[in-house]
């Protein structure tokens, strides 16, 4: 490509389709089961628990996601920048497609208990650690530098699709009946995993022969602990989504709150997916390319007044639209962190530190889900979704003082040379 040639859009890319594919096949199928499987942990504990000890447990499918995620960072980053990671990501679409195929035949049979959801959970935490990483240095490596912004914003538009689609096809065929959502999981799966062996070889980082893997292991913490800009904006995200996530609270709202069943909760479910998709198109066409530091401290704050409105409103349709505000506004967020990160990270570095964004996201997420249960049995539902939401707000202002490079930050722009952590690439 010349230099004045104008740059190719990611989905023109054969390799790149095929990845989109996958993302998007594969995330609409984990959301799929992620809103049925909250939805049937909830729905068992009712049988003999109140509210708010049933929130509780539901909350604790989260931490049984996290925690397999959380011991296997150190490692997960490490294989994305040494193995091949399209096998990485074939392999744990292959551990998600098993999952889902077990616990459609034991809800088919009626043989379900909290026990094989637990499991579940676990067996999706071991997947996502080792997919994201692979998943996330992948794409970097099938389109050009100059493409790469909208490139990121495209694939956050299958993640975001996904997460539209999924929990509405996941509570409209629960309603049906429960096997017949992981049914399609599975077959989302299975397309997930066959248009990824249509991605031929990619190019590779090189393999450090040093044998200092410990040191290796912890380049990705160091690197991060290093470059302030890519902290702020990672710890950012992880703190607001951390306090004011309500996902993990829906299903409450869903049966207890808004009295809308399974079908609403899908609606819910899907609320901030729309908003999210809805942005990542929009900057897909129109990247964000100015003042990038305050329009995500803005985004968060708009955040949290969402899901201020959210947690207080008795009304579905203000709560739906509350739910899309907050997912244009996360998108924001994302898009911002992950440009930071990508644009920022050498290609050698990329799997160790999108491990470690990874373990963030995961806390904010999975962890906020076991925060919101804990904090829901002991304020009620409402009082934990205000409470979070107005610590998120509180976060933001803490940061944009604590973190003044946030603010600085104009452009994606990285400096004209990234520069390795000392151990990464340095001679035994």
């Amino acid at each position: 490509m010349t230099p004045s040639a104008a740059p190719r859009h990611p989905l023109t890319i054969p390799a790149f389709r095929a990845y989109w594919v996958s993302r998007l096949a594969g995330t609409v199928a984990v959301s799929a089961m992620a809103i049925v499987i909250g939805w049937q942990v909830y729905n068992i504990a009712r049988q003999t628990m109140d509210v708010r000890e049933s929130a509780f447990l539901l909350g604790m499918i989260g931490l049984a996601q996290f925690v397999p995620l959380f011991l296997l960072t150190p490692v997960v980053g490490l294989a994305a920048d040494s193995l091949d990671r399209r096998w990485i990501v074939r392999a744990t679409t292959a551990l998600l497609l098993v999952t889902a195929g077990t616990l459609g035949v034991l809800t088919w049979a009626d043989r379900l208990t909290l026990g094989w959801l637990f499991a579940a959970a676990v067996s999706f935490g071991v997947a996502r650690a080792f997919a994201g990483p692979a998943y996330s240095a992948l794409a970097p490596n099938l389109v050009p530098r100059e493409s790469l912004p909208t490139a990121i914003a495209v694939s956050s538009i299958a993640w975001q699709v996904g997460t539209i689609a999924g929990p509405s096809v996941g509570g409209f065929l629960y309603a049906i009946h429960p096997d017949v959502a992981y049914g399609t999981a599975c077959g989302l799966f299975a397309l997930a995993l066959a248009v990824m062996f249509l991605i031929g070889p990619v190019a590779q980082p090189p393999v450090q022969k040093d044998h200092r893997v410990l040191a290796r292991i912890t380049d990705g913490f160091a690197y991060v602990r290093r470059n302030r800009l890519v902290l702020a904006a990672i710890t950012l995200d992880l703190f607001a989504v951390l306090l004011a996530g309500a996902t993990a609270l829906l299903p409450i709202y869903a049966r207890d709150i808004l009295h809308v069943g399974s079908r609403g909760l899908g609606l819910l479910a899907a609320g901030m997916g729309i908003g999210a998709a809805l942005t990542a198109a929009w900057f897909s066409f129109r990247p964000m390319r100015t003042d990038v530091g305050v329009k995500m401290l803005a985004s968060v704050v708009v955040f949290g007044l969402a899901i201020l409105v959210f947690g207080v409103s008795r009304s579905f349709p203000l709560s739906l639209a509350a739910l899309v505000v907050a997912g244009g506004a996360d998108m924001v967020s994302v898009y911002v962190r992950s440009s930071l990160i990508q644009l920022h990270t050498p290609d050698a570095m990329r799997g160790r530190v999108s491990a470690v964004s990874q373990l963030t996201i995961s806390a904010s997420n999975e962890l906020g889900e076991a925060e919101s249960g804990l904090m829901a049995s002991l304020l009620g539902p409402v009082g934990a979704v205000v409470a979070g939401a107005v610590g998120a707000i509180g976060i933001t202002l803490l940061w944009s003082r604590l973190f003044p490079e946030l603010k600085r930050a104009r452009t994606f722009d990285p400096p004209e040379t990234l520069e390795l952590p000392p151990h990464d690439g340095a001679k035994a």
